[in-house]
């Protein structure tokens, strides 16, 4: 069911490469069809974020919202979504996971290989 309200919420956000993050409002459009939208209860700036920040992202990336490493409960889904309904706890992950290669069927790890490889071809 798609909560089709924008919402706002608190966000760490970097405008620019080498700036301090700024803590603001921003405002969360409803999912649009095969998303997700996820009510952020703890999350953390971790250190693919701080490169992304400091070394890696190009000026035309930004800005950026910050803090992919969180735990949530999903708030609404957009049409086409059939594995997630509203109030399942969630952990979202920078990169998306095939659930065939060796590493996503793995319970030590979720670096998905297919994902890294689109990821790194991608940019």
């Amino acid at each position: 069911v798609a909560n089709k309200n924008v919402i706002k919420c608190k966000a760490a956000v970097a405008w620019e490469p080498n700036k301090p993050l700024v803590i603001e409002e921003i405002e969360v459009a409803p999912p649009q069809a095969n998303e997700v939208r996820i009510k952020i209860v703890a999350t953390a700036v971790c250190h693919t974020d701080l490169y992304h920040l400091y070394e890696g992202m190009p000026k035309d990336g930004f800005p950026v919202v910050l803090g992919h490493e969180a735990a949530g409960i999903v708030e609404s889904v957009g049409s086409g979504v059939t594995e997630f309904t509203p109030g399942d706890k969630v952990i979202p992950l920078f990169l998306s996971q095939c659930r065939s290669c060796l590493f996503c069927k793995s319970p030590k790890t979720n670096h998905c290989i297919k994902s890294w490889s689109v990821f790194i071809v991608d940019t």
